[in-house]
Formats: C-alpha cells, sequence, structure tokens
C-alpha cells in the first residue's frame, strides 16, 4: 500500500459525494468525538486529516497522533484509506503508516460515516488486533512479551507524538509530530485501559464491540 500522495482528489469524486463529505465535516465540527480533533484543508475537502489523543491506560497514553483518510473516487463505495502521519508502534500500523482496520477493508459498508471510521481507529488504538499484523515485530512482542511491546510502544508514543511546547500547538500545525502532507491551508474544527498480554486475545472481539458501543 502506497503512501498517501499529495495530489487534490476533488475532481475525482462525485459532487454529491463531496458535499456529503463536507456536511459530515461540519458536522464534526457541532459533535466531535472526544478525544479527536479534525483538520479541514480549505482547498481540498476530501483531504481528511485528524488528531487523536491516545486513550488512557495504553501505551499511548498522552501522544497526540496524526493520521489521514485518503478518500478513493469510487467512495462511498469503496472505503478510504488510512494513514498515521506520526510515527507509531503497532500492530496493525505498517512502516509508511498504513492501517488495518476491518472496517476500511471486508467490513466496510458504504453508510460508515468518518466519525465511525475514526472512532473505530481510536479503539485500534485501545484493542489491536495482531491476528492481521502489519508490523510482524509488534504483533510478535503484544502476544508472546506484552511488557516488552507496552515499553516499546510507550518510548515511541514519547519521542514521536508527546505534542510540542511551543505557540503552534494550539493551533495544530505540528501536532504528534507529523508532517503535512497536503501543504493546503487547513483550520481546526474542535473537536482503557491496557490489555494484560494474557487475556488479550479471548477477550478482544467481545472487548472491542463493548469499546464501540461506549464511543
Amino acid at each position: 500500500m502506497a503512501a498517501p500522495s499529495s495530489s487534490s482528489n476533488v475532481e475525482n469524486l462525485h459532487p454529491q459525494t463531496v458535499r456529503q463529505v463536507l456536511r459530515e465535516m461540519t458536522e464534526l465540527s457541532q459533535s466531535p468525538p472526544e478525544g479527536v480533533k479534525v483538520f479541514l484543508n480549505e482547498e481540498d475537502i476530501t483531504d481528511i486529516q485528524a488528531s487523536i489523543e491516545g486513550p488512557a491506560g495504553t501505551p499511548y497514553e498522552g501522544g497526540i497522533f496524526k493520521m489521514k483518510l485518503v478518500l478513493p473516487k469510487e467512495f462511498p463505495a469503496s472505503p478510504p484509506l488510512g494513514f498515521f502521519l506520526t510515527k507509531i508502534f503497532h500492530p496493525n500500523v505498517a512502516s509508511n503508516g498504513a492501517i488495518c482496520v476491518n472496517t476500511l477493508k471486508r467490513d466496510w459498508k458504504p453508510e460508515h460515516g468518518i466519525r465511525h471510521i475514526l472512532l473505530t481507529i481510536k479503539c485500534l488504538l485501545i484493542y489491536p488486533n495482531p491476528e492481521s499484523a502489519l508490523n510482524e515485530e509488534a504483533g510478535r512482542l503484544l502476544l508472546e512479551h506484552y511488557e516488552d511491546y507496552s515499553s516499546r510502544a510507550r518510548m515511541m508514543t514519547g519521542i514521536h507524538a508527546k505534542p510540542s511546547r511551543g505557540p503552534d500547538t494550539a493551533a495544530g500545525s505540528s501536532v504528534g509530530g507529523g508532517s503535512d502532507v497536503s501543504g493546503g491551508k487547513k483550520r481546526p474544527l474542535e473537536s482503557v485501559t491496557g490489555s494484560t498480554a494474557s487475556g488479550l486475545v479471548e477477550k478482544k472481539k467481545k472487548d472491542k464491540k463493548k469499546a464501540l458501543k461506549r464511543l
């Protein structure tokens, strides 16, 4: 899977789809998900970037992780591609930031909105899925040596995802150390505990459903 490109996608989408995306972004600004902030590229409404706060009790706690959704020309019939722009040690995130989650693959439905996608990715930080690992080392450590996995993930969070203390942080221009791949003008739309190794795999599917309901 290729890394996200900086070219505009507006001309490839149906005008009705563009209007739908704009409507969803407006709704997100009026009722933002907890721990999520969406950034609007005023030059390309399909350039959807967001920051997600690392959930409390996980190795990602205290981090701000920038991510991007890339909408294909067949959207919403085809799912968007998800990428983390902030480096993260996670079983379901590849070295180029590509995100592997069933909602963006075999479980995709056209009625899934941007809010649902963002909340699903936030939930992935709480309940990683080592069974579909893009980062094999992270998946192996999660299953076999959870403390080593947690320590490595916390270290990466501290290096790459801790918010800077400069004046630009509040404006979201350099949150989490991720790079802005679009080059467009943006304005912010204001927007459980970690599992132990012994119980993670057995409880994963049931806990994930509960987490999604709580979100």
